[in-house]
């Protein structure tokens, strides 16, 4: 049996605290929805009197964000009014920055303003489609539902990204240790042993002399390439600032093998995933549209959807021009031409959003599968390379001396 430490709302709105002992949390928050009680959060006890702080999902606006939805959904399905809800939520918000994010939207919402326009006075945490879907709960009356929606959409959301994210890091570190290492050799050990060739005087093979001039070359512009790398850098990032840089870069990143087609079915299945979410809460399907743009990453994607929502206007539907569009897979516009002719374009949206999150999650793995493999076999050969040219060299010294 474990004491575990819970957090758990009373039907009079008032948050109740304490400790219970069994055998998992599940049994926990069991007993608490028999005791009339709605579980927050169940976790261990926390040892030497410390005071319990409910874990952050992660760090940044994001996990922010997503802790505020789900707190004010579980909240507002338990029937807790509005401003109780916020100033619990405030309450169990561990960051004070986003405490006070918070505590200040109470506070305008108190003063007379809608939660939409609220939370719209924090545009650097809730977006347009945040902001959107609040205004469309408010005007039907069915904000609870609408934070279900929202808390799911900032789920997956997340998961994705840091999916991506994760998959990303062993390579990208992968290629950082493999290129120090290589530089390491080049610079530090290739030149103690040039000294021992050059004094021999004796004829250096082939793959020797190109070793040593690899060495000299690093030895003497290495900082300077380091330096010039960390520029160009620089550079590129002012450079994809610009409207017709990101554009290009964009339209680039779309074009690498494998990876490319993981961004284009990334950036589809966020697209879909608010469409739904949109659509679901009676949103226009234009501004769906407009709104769904902004929250995509590639430009030359979100470009592609102004074509869309003109041909929406003209009363074409959504998939005829989303398939004239060309930027997005052909099987985004098969499914909406479905979801048109059964009338439920939402749920295709939902569904598209899930096909394409499973997709993303393939190419991923196809990509780093691929890349990893490929990455260490060229390290293995450059360093493979070194070490026979370094043998070469002290093969052919031992053979004069004998």
């Amino acid at each position: 049996m474990t004491s575990y430490y819970f957090k758990a709302l009373a039907s009079d709105g008032r948050l109740r605290t304490g400790t219970v002992t069994a055998e998992t949390d599940k049994r926990v928050a069991t007993e608490l929805r028999r005791q009339g009680l709605t579980p927050i959060f169940v976790g261990l006890e926390e040892k030497k009197g410390l005071e319990f702080k409910l874990p952050s999902f992660a760090r940044g606006r994001r996990s922010d964000v997503l802790f505020f939805t789900q707190e004010l959904s579980t909240l507002l399905n338990a029937t807790v009014p509005l401003d109780r809800a916020l100033a619990i939520t405030g309450e169990l918000t561990e960051r004070e920055s986003f405490q006070f994010i918070v505590h200040d939207v109470l506070r305008v919402l108190k003063g007379g303003k809608s939660l939409a326009d609220s939370l719209a006075t924090h545009p650097e945490y809730f977006g347009e489609l945040y902001v959107n879907m609040v205004r469309a709960g408010e005007a039907s009356g069915s904000l609870a539902v609408i934070f279900d929606r929202l808390g799911e959409f900032e789920r997956t959301r997340d998961e994705l990204r840091n999916y991506i994210i994760s998959s990303l890091v062993y390579p990208a570190l992968l290629t950082l240790v493999g290129c120090t290492s290589i530089f390491i050799l080049l610079k530090f050990v290739v030149p103690r042993f040039a000294s021992v060739f050059e004094d021999s005087r004796v004829p250096m093979p082939l793959p020797t002399k190109i070793m040593m001039e690899a060495s000299h070359f690093v030895e003497s512009w290495g900082l300077l390439i380091i330096g010039g790398l960390f520029l160009l850098a620089l550079l590129h990032q002012a450079w994809i600032r610009t409207a017709r840089g990101r554009l290009r870069w964009d339209s680039f990143r779309l074009k690498i093998p494998l990876l490319g087609i993981a961004l284009r079915k990334a950036e589809t299945a966020r697209f879909a995933r608010a469409m739904g979410t949109l659509v679901a809460a009676s949103v226009p399907l234009v501004q769906c549209i407009t709104i769904s743009r902004a929250i995509l990453n590639n430009r030359r994607m979100a470009r592609s959807l102004e074509s869309v929502a003109q041909g929406v206007k003209r009363g074409e539907g959504i998939a005829g021009p989303l398939k004239r569009a060309g930027e997005f897979p052909p099987l985004a516009g098969h499914l909406l031409s479905v979801g048109e002719e059964t009338g439920r374009i939402d749920t295709m949206f939902v569904r598209m959003a899930e096909i394409y999150e499973v997709e993303t999650k393939n190419a991923i793995k196809r990509f780093t599968s691929l890349f990893e493999p490929l990455l260490i076999l060229v390290m293995g050969i450059i360093v493979g390379a070194l070490v026979l040219s370094l043998m070469l060299a002290i093969t052919s010294v031992n053979d004069v001396v004998m």
